[in-house]
């Protein structure tokens, strides 16, 4: 796509949109940013932008801007369906998102990774696997670094590894991964998708643009993902902690097994993998299907699964007080991604939950708590979600919850219901926009008050 000389209106001024400006300003294109929030509001997360030659529209509507426009470039929190892009598309504009104007626009080979949970730990695994082989590597997308701002410096030798959101999907039209990683589908984001059929065919175009020459990769034990595969055009590679695959990665006596072209080559037994839990075991079997089609060698692979430490604000441990491990688990947004941190708890722990209400159920994770009631002795709840999560734990026969106003709250109560050996654990199943600006503000407030305490 050539944007140069188009006129391009950038609706929502987050890093995503602001790094979209930019991207397009330096490929010609006549850019006017838009935001709801004036600019006082959105303060000095402009300032990047000054100097550039942009029109600026910010404290108004964007509905009003669309005359005139060639392309609609929004952001990946406003809905398909808004009434003004709605109408942007009556009128004629291409309508698109930060994503896609970053794919095509950057020079390099792409690697993206798609899934309800993991995402985030399996792209930052994948760039420290493609930095270790001496790669020039960029981990980009809904991991918090537009890939507009990579794309910006790119070339063809680069190394793009990306986490896609399904937000992020309803406007990839052209997007092209050499390799695509989808690592499972849970329910989750339904207020936005509705059902778990459209949120399944938003991560499924990830492969639409695929061919023959390029690779896709599926986690065979996820149920959510029975019979994908067969859908796409690319070569398939499938991932196991159960099974034996006929094409992949997957484990065998304690050893994880990469299996490519009829041959098998041992890449380390799965003690030596550094972060814990089954989940990211799962997270680094994709990993190494990734790296092993992307031609890092197998010493390489292995040397970076057992360093890489994990990432912020998943299963992260903050501090040991008076004998109690706290935990952050702040990106456990979903019920499918505490139900993984649940399963990592080896000794008594209280688990903090709640947050913003995204209209799913918590029967699966109550059940699980129930059952595991050894384990996650108390619950203390926080958030819009409280009594919706009180409700489907009392109907499991779970009683031991708490309710706190606050984290803060949360966290004090935590300490006086703790004994020596125990965990504390913040996972809440839920996003954090009810009293938080995102799950990294929650993550860094709830390491600020365990480190106070």
């Amino acid at each position: 796509m050539n944007y140069e000389n188009k006129k391009v209106l950038v609706v929502g001024m987050a890093r995503s949109g602001i790094a979209a400006a930019q991207l397009l300003r330096a490929s010609g294109a006549l850019v006017t940013i838009n935001d709801s929030k004036t600019e006082e509001e959105l303060g000095d997360t402009l300032e990047v932008l000054r100097g550039l030659q942009l029109e600026w529209k910010l404290g108004c509507p964007a509905d009003g801007l669309l005359a005139g426009q060639d392309v609609l470039v929004i952001s990946p929190g406003i809905p398909i369906d808004t009434p003004f892009v709605q109408e942007a598309r009556r009128m004629g504009l291409y309508v698109t998102g930060e994503l896609e104007v970053a794919w095509q626009l950057s020079r390099g080979t792409l690697v993206a990774v798609t899934g309800t949970n993991g995402k985030t730990t399996t792209v930052s695994l994948l760039g420290e696997i493609f930095r270790n082989a001496g790669r020039v590597t960029h981990v980009v997308g809904n991991i918090g670094y537009p890939y507009s701002l990579a794309a910006m410096i790119s070339r063809e030798e680069d190394v793009f590894v990306c986490e896609v959101s399904s937000f992020q999907m309803e406007t990839a039209d052209t997007f092209h991964p050499r390799v695509a990683l989808l690592t499972n589908i849970t329910e989750d984001h339904l207020n936005r998708h509705g059902t778990m059929e459209v949120y399944t065919e938003m991560k499924m175009r990830m492969f639409a643009n695929q061919t023959r020459e390029d690779w896709a990769v599926f986690n065979a034990d996820d149920p959510g993902l029975r019979g994908l595969s067969e859908r796409v055009r690319s070569r398939v590679l499938e991932f196991s902690r159960k099974k034996t695959v006929r094409e992949g990665a997957y484990v065998r006596d304690g050893e994880v097994i990469l299996r490519l072209n009829g041959q098998e080559r041992t890449v380390c037994r799965t003690e030596e993998i550094r972060i814990p839990g089954p989940h990211n075991l799962e997270n680094a079997l994709g990993a190494v299907c990734c790296a092993a089609v992307m031609g890092v060698p197998v010493p390489v692979i292995r040397y970076s699964l057992k360093t890489f430490k994990g990432v912020e604000h998943r299963i992260e441990s903050v501090r040991v007080l008076d004998g109690v491990e706290y935990f952050n688990d702040s990106k456990g947004t979903n019920v499918d991604s505490t139900l993984k941190a649940v399963e990592t708890m080896t000794r008594p722990t209280v688990l903090i939950l709640g947050g913003y209400d995204k209209k799913v159920s918590f029967e699966a994770l109550s059940r699980e708590i129930m059952e595991k009631q050894d384990i996650i002795r108390e619950t203390v709840l926080i958030g819009a979600t409280a009594p919706q999560i009180e409700d489907s734990l009392r109907r499991a026969g779970y009683d031991h919850i708490t309710h706190a106003q606050t984290l803060r709250e949360a966290v004090e109560l935590c300490r006086e219901m703790a004994e020596p050996g125990w965990n504390v654990l913040l996972s809440p199943a839920c996003a954090s926009f009810d009293m938080f600006r995102d799950y990294e503000e929650r993550g860094r407030v709830f390491k600020k008050i365990v480190n106070e305490l």
